[in-house]
């Protein structure tokens, strides 16, 4: 694992309000857990950014250890991780989801 790939995992991190670390993208995610992710995402309306680990192979192992996470997709907000899919269903399902984007200001999609 590259210092360079933590590097630019930090800088993608600390440039946007809601990243979500996924297989695929929004439109197309490559498998059930990003899915899962993009729709609670989209069902909440924030404005997010995405990064499509499998284009990247530094990536998709560097995040695991950025994070201490051994899955994807991952979820940060403001700089700090949230969690994968299950723990976003589950903050999701509580309301605790909205509550932390309202919180932590983050902007409304569209």
């Amino acid at each position: 694992m590259t210092d360079d790939a933590q590097a630019r995992i930090g800088e993608l991190v600390n440039a946007n309000d809601v990243l979500l670390f996924m297989k695929g993208t929004p439109l197309f995610p490559q498998c059930g857990f990003s899915s899962r992710a993009v729709a609670i995402l989209d069902h909440l309306g924030v404005a997010y950014e995405s990064v499509d680990v499998l284009q990247d192979q530094g990536i998709r192992q560097g995040i695991k250890e950025f994070s201490d996470w051994p899955t994807i997709p991952q979820l940060y907000v403001k700089g700090e991780f949230v969690g994968g899919s299950d723990i976003m269903m589950e903050m999701y399902e509580a309301g605790e989801l909205s509550e932390l984007f309202a919180e932590k200001g983050v902007a409304r999609a569209g």
